[in-house]
């Protein structure tokens, strides 16, 4: 990297960037409009954590983690949302400061655990999070509605 990478949380104006990057994650053209929405929303709830990775001035990645109360856990659980690191910071430790700021929430909020999903492709990110200490203790199960 060529300097040090700062993590702030995001605001309303990052929602354009945050968009290019999960467009991107997403390979498709996701609806502006509902994602502005939703991004504002979200933003608001303190349940919700929204990063955004900064080299200098360049944004370089993001990521996200929404905390819910489940029964079956008896507490607080984390599930990271989204991360996304543009190509050329890939594998030089930007994903690593994110994943631990994700983490500091963690702690910080007392989860009773950390969570994340990642499509069956994505072997790469499988092996990343791995090393970052997550299990793959669990299969995902999807239906599409509209």
């Amino acid at each position: 990297m060529s300097a040090t990478i700062n993590i702030q949380r995001a605001v309303e104006s990052d929602v354009i960037t945050v968009y290019s990057f999960l467009c991107a994650l997403e390979e498709e053209q996701l609806d502006f409009n509902a994602f502005q929405e939703i991004f504002n929303r979200n933003l608001k709830n303190p349940d919700c954590h929204y990063f955004m990775a900064f080299d200098e001035a360049k944004c370089v990645g993001y990521a996200s983690v929404h905390a819910q109360w489940l029964l079956h856990h008896c507490g607080k659980v984390g599930e990271i949302q989204e991360m996304f690191v543009v190509d050329n910071y890939r594998s030089k430790g930007v994903g690593s400061v994110l994943i631990q700021e994700l983490m500091n929430v963690a702690e910080r909020e007392n989860f009773k655990i950390l969570e994340v999903t990642a499509n069956k492709k994505r072997v790469d990110t499988h092996r990343f999070y791995e090393r970052k200490g997550l299990e793959p203790t669990h299969f995902k199960f999807v239906k599409k509605y509209g």
